[in-house]
């Protein structure tokens, strides 16, 4: 039979195996040896991609939303966590070049990286936030630059993603770089959907920010070992993949282990926030509420997101300085915006010849507690059982521009601090114009502008918007009396937070309105009408000329 010639050629200085040298050096381009086919390996790889776009949409939406709650002015805070992080992803991109040689154990390694850095930096946050106290300042205190530390280190990681994922894509099977990028930046773009969607409405909602960002750091690592360990395992040494997989399960049994502690560590770290006298501890769907003292004799008081609403003696004294003077004139239908806890509606409800007082909440969680908590019920009066008061659960813009015109007296703005973003519209000349139009004539508009020993520029913006509006003002403060003068232990974290004064402006359609108190009211009462014509008068030492209305589409807040 014919006899078949085969010539075998060797070339002195060929590798192997695919991917690695013989003389020890780093490791060529070449095809990968997978346990799968082709196809199934470009799916599992696009899997690994969607995996990971999800979970880094995740870290970057925690710290967003970290940031925002405790310090306020979530347009700024998005705006500097996703400028940060968008920049280093570009950094990063660039610096995974020097990897491409090393992209399976350079991916494994950048994963389990990511999932410790992202799975941790809320708890690390929280932790540096409950220990070392408010953020306080602008850039220059501890708390802001970790934040921008998390946010460039995750933007870096991130980043570096991709580069090496285009070289292991393009390892299982060539193809053009158009279609490469294409099919990668598909799944990409979808994983960052579905992450973007599931944080708001699965992850936040039921597990909360901290475990919430555990989990997410578990699927990060869980979905890069697989891919690597699992799919790219033989382009691997038997040292590295030694190395990865104890990497891999260290960073899991971290993340396993914050995560069986987290309620431990909430506990001991909102302690080390609020005091030992926290007793009720909430989160609703729009902000964590806590309430510290009410039982023994000890004030109650109310924090909102980590930002103390009041306190002490200051609830009587804010509530009065807010309500009373608006009630001076006529004041049968009264509207208060905001409010949930009920107390300006006590005030409210303290003064002869009142028919309705509809509230307009924000927060339904806390209209309930204020029905239902003992301490918090007793110091509203139980305000919320009485008849004439009706409460709607909605947004203040959008409640106010289907009310009726003329249609209230009185109308109170009990709104948060205009630089909280969510807050920003509530302060607005196209607010203030709708609730001109539904104050009945004669009617009086009384609204909380924030502080004016520190943040004088925000007060008279506040004013100068209501201005801009048609409404003839009359801006006044009132000082706190709890802010720096305590000695007793357990109230001396309350009355450190304590405002200085709370700036008030009051307003009509017609004239410039008197400051005024019905003698009528019941005594006794906190504020006298000495007290508030001497702080009218101080006010206008702090005044700012020359500023501009705040508007919907330019805020200046």
């Amino acid at each position: 039979m014919p006899s078949r010639n085969v010539a075998v050629v060797i070339e002195p200085h060929a590798p192997a195996r695919p991917g690695v040298r013989p003389d020890g050096g780093p490791p060529r381009h070449g095809p990968a040896r997978l346990p799968v086919r082709p196809d199934t390996g470009r799916f599992l790889v696009l899997a690994c991609v969607f995996v990971c776009a999800a979970c880094g949409l995740v870290y970057e939406l925690e710290l967003v939303a970290f940031a925002s709650s405790l310090m306020g002015d979530s347009v700024t805070q998005a705006s500097v966590v996703l400028s940060v992080m968008v920049f280093a992803m570009g950094i990063g991109s660039l610096a995974a070049k020097r990897l491409r040689r090393f992209a399976a154990a350079g991916f494994g390694a950048l994963e389990a990286t990511l999932a410790l850095v992202g799975g941790c930096s809320a708890m690390t946050l929280y932790a540096v936030f409950a220990w070392t106290g408010d953020w306080g300042g602008l850039w220059a205190d501890g708390p802001r630059v970790l934040l921008v530390a998390f946010s460039l280190a995750i933007g870096l990681l991130i980043g570096a993603e991709v580069p090496l994922l285009m070289e292991l894509i393009q390892r299982i099977r060539r193809q053009d770089a158009g279609g490469a990028v294409a099919d990668l930046f598909a799944a990409d773009y979808v994983g960052a959907l579905v992450g973007g969607l599931a944080f708001p409405f699965l992850l936040l909602p039921f597990l909360g920010q901290l475990t919430s960002s555990l989990l997410t750091g578990a699927v990060n690592v869980l979905a890069g070992a697989a891919l690597v360990l699992g799919l790219f395992r033989r382009d691997l040494t038997c040292r590295a993949r030694c190395v990865l997989l104890v990497a891999n399960i260290t960073v899991l049994g971290v993340l396993a282990c914050a995560a069986v502690l987290v309620d431990d560590f909430e506990r001991a770290a909102r302690q080390a926030v609020y005091g030992d006298d926290v007793r009720v501890a909430v989160r609703t769907g729009v902000q964590e509420i806590v309430l510290t003292g009410g039982t023994e004799g000890r004030p109650l008081g109310i924090y909102l997101d980590g930002r103390l609403r009041f306190a002490g003696r200051d609830e009587r004294r804010y509530h009065e300085a807010l309500v009373r003077p608006a009630m001076s004139g006529p004041h049968a239908r009264v509207l208060i915006l905001g409010g949930g806890d009920g107390l300006a509606a006590r005030e409210a409800l303290g003064h002869p010849g009142v028919r309705r007082v509809d509230v307009v909440a924000v927060d339904p969680g806390l209209v309930r507690l204020a029905r239902t908590d003992p301490a918090l019920s007793r110091l509203n009066a139980h305000a919320y059982g009485d008849p004439r008061v009706r409460v709607s659960a909605g947004e203040p813009f959008r409640w106010l521009r289907g009310a009726p015109a003329a249609a209230y007296d009185v109308i109170v703005a009990d709104l948060p601090d205009p630089g909280i973003t969510a807050s920003t519209k509530l302060y607005s000349q196209e607010f203030y114009g709708l609730a001109r139009r539904a104050l009945a004539p004669g009617g009086r508009l009384v609204v909380h502008a924030g502080q004016v020993a520190t943040r004088p520029r925000v007060f008279w913006t506040v004013e100068a918007t209501m201005r801009a509006a048609g409404l003839h003002t009359a801006p006044y403060r009132v000082a706190g009396r709890d802010f720096g003068r305590t000695t007793d232990p357990d109230r001396s974290a309350d009355a450190s937070r304590a405002p200085r004064d709370w700036g008030f402006v009051l307003a009509t359609a017609e004239t410039r309105p008197p400051l005024c108190l019905d003698r009528r009211e019941p005594a006794p009462r906190t504020l006298t009408q000495a007290e508030l014509t001497a702080d009218a008068r101080a006010v206008e030492g702090t005044r700012v000329d020359g500023l501009s209305a705040s508007t919907l589409l330019h805020p200046r807040y």
